[in-house]
């Protein structure tokens, strides 16, 4: 089951990847940018199959994803006091995000920008986020957890 899971989170690493998201962005983008990127994909994701039939495949994949950050942020060249330090944050930075998309399908366009915007400081505005958020969230809904375990979807 953990190499089906390598789809989901390539799937996730080429959203991150796109170009048209960081295009209101003031400097350029960095790892910890494209991370929290990452997170909010994957915070959309566990909102729309969490259920109790995933509950088993959704926690084996969060645990997947969490480790491969780990491997990235030794790639990178940390110890392990600093990795500790990170992983907690991103961890902590994914949860804060889970909270604030809770109610997303509930909420107005100003009430998600004001919701998105602290995990885009660098960014001069943010309502094409939204969109593309809404958008995704809405693609997702079409799809089954397995169809994207099995990386049917793009």
């Amino acid at each position: 089951m953990k190499s089906d899971f390598i789809h989901v989170y390539n799937n996730f690493v080429n959203l991150t990847r796109n170009k048209s998201l960081y295009i209101d962005q003031k400097k350029q983008d960095t790892f910890s940018d494209r991370l929290t990127m990452f997170l909010i994909h994957f915070a959309f994701f566990l909102k729309i199959f969490k259920n109790e039939d995933n509950k088993k495949d959704l926690q084996a994949l969060y645990d997947f994803i969490f480790r491969q950050f780990e491997m990235s942020i030794r790639e990178i060249g940390y110890g392990d006091q600093t990795i500790n330090k990170k992983m907690k944050v991103y961890i902590n930075l994914f949860h804060d995000i889970i909270s604030q998309i809770h109610y997303w399908d509930s909420l107005d366009i100003n009430e998600k920008i004001i919701r998105l915007k602290p995990y885009f400081n660098d960014f001069d505005k943010i309502d094409h986020l939204v969109r593309y958020f809404d958008e995704f969230f809405n693609s997702l809904s079409k799809y089954s957890l397995k169809s994207f375990i099995k990386s049917v979807s793009k």
